[in-house]
C-alpha cells in the first residue's frame, strides 16, 4: 500500500463516516424506492420494511430498524439528510464513530418501539434518529458543563426541538409518538453511552441509563404487543 492510500484512509478514519455511510444507505434506498414505484406508494414502503404494527406482532422485528432509511416524498429525505449531515458531523466528532452509530440506531429503535406502542399508522423516515440526536445534544451540556460551544449548541437546538413538537402537532400525518420516543431515546443512550472524554460521568451512571434504556425498550415492546395482539386475534 502506498503513502497516499494510506493517508486517504486516514482521512477516511477521522472524517465522519458513519454520518456519510448513514446519508449514502438512506439515499439509496430513496431510489430504490423510486425505482420499485415510488416513495409514497404504500406497497413499495410496506415492501421495504416500513413500521407496520401488525407484522411486527407476526415476528418481522427489523421493521424497528428499517424505517429509518425510508423515507415518503423528496422533501421529507431532503430535509433529514440536511440535518443528519450538520448535526451528524458535529455529533460523530463529539462521540466518536462508533459510539455515535450506536446513538443513531439505539435512538431510531426506541423512536420505532414507542411508534409501534402508540401509533397504529404505517410510518417511515429518519426523523426516529433524527429527534434521538437532537437529545442528545441536551446530554452534553450535563457531560461537558460550562463548556460555551456545546452550551450554545444545545440551546438551539433545543429551540429546534420545540419548534419541531409543535409542528408536528397540528401538521396530519405526523408520527409524533416517533418523535417523543426517539428524543427520550437518544437522551437516555447519550449518557448510557458518555463520550470519549466527558467531564462528568461515571460507569454507574452509564450502566443506570443503560438499563433504563433496556426497560423502556422492552415495556414499549409489551404495550404494542397487548395493544395489537387482540385485534390480530379478531381476524384469526
Amino acid at each position: 500500500m502506498n503513502y497516499k492510500t494510506k493517508l486517504k484512509i486516514e482521512r477516511w478514519k477521522k472524517g465522519p463516516f458513519v454520518a456519510y455511510t448513514i446519508l449514502a444507505v438512506t439515499g439509496f434506498m430513496f431510489l430504490l424506492q423510486e425505482i420499485l414505484g415510488g416513495s409514497t406508494n404504500q406497497w413499495v414502503l410496506v415492501q421495504l420494511g416500513a413500521k407496520v404494527n401488525q407484522l411486527i406482532v407476526l415476528g418481522e422485528w427489523y421493521r424497528l430498524i428499517t424505517p429509518m432509511f425510508l423515507h415518503i416524498g423528496l422533501t421529507h429525505i431532503l430535509f433529514n439528510a440536511l440535518i443528519i449531515y450538520f448535526l451528524g458531523i458535529q455529533l460523530e466528532s463529539v462521540f466518536g464513530h462508533w459510539r455515535f452509530f450506536a446513538l443513531y440506531f439505539i435512538s431510531g429503535i426506541v423512536g420505532n418501539a414507542t411508534s409501534f406502542a402508540f401509533n397504529p399508522s404505517v410510518s417511515a423516515g429518519a426523523s426516529t434518529a433524527i429527534f434521538g440526536l437532537f437529545g442528545s445534544t441536551l446530554v452534553l451540556v450535563k457531560l461537558f458543563p460550562g463548556h460555551p460551544q456545546i452550551k450554545a449548541m444545545a440551546k438551539n437546538f433545543t429551540l429546534l426541538i420545540v419548534l419541531n413538537l409543535v409542528f408536528g402537532l397540528f401538521s396530519p400525518g405526523i408520527d409524533m409518538a416517533g418523535h417523543i420516543g426517539g428524543l427520550a431515546g437518544g437522551y437516555l443512550a447519550a449518557f448510557a453511552l458518555s463520550t470519549p472524554r466527558a467531564w462528568r460521568t461515571t460507569k454507574k451512571q452509564q450502566l443506570t441509563y443503560g438499563l433504563a434504556l433496556i426497560g423502556v425498550v422492552a415495556l414499549l415492546i409489551i404495550i404494542g404487543y397487548s395493544r395489537f395482539i387482540p385485534v390480530l386475534n379478531l381476524f384469526s
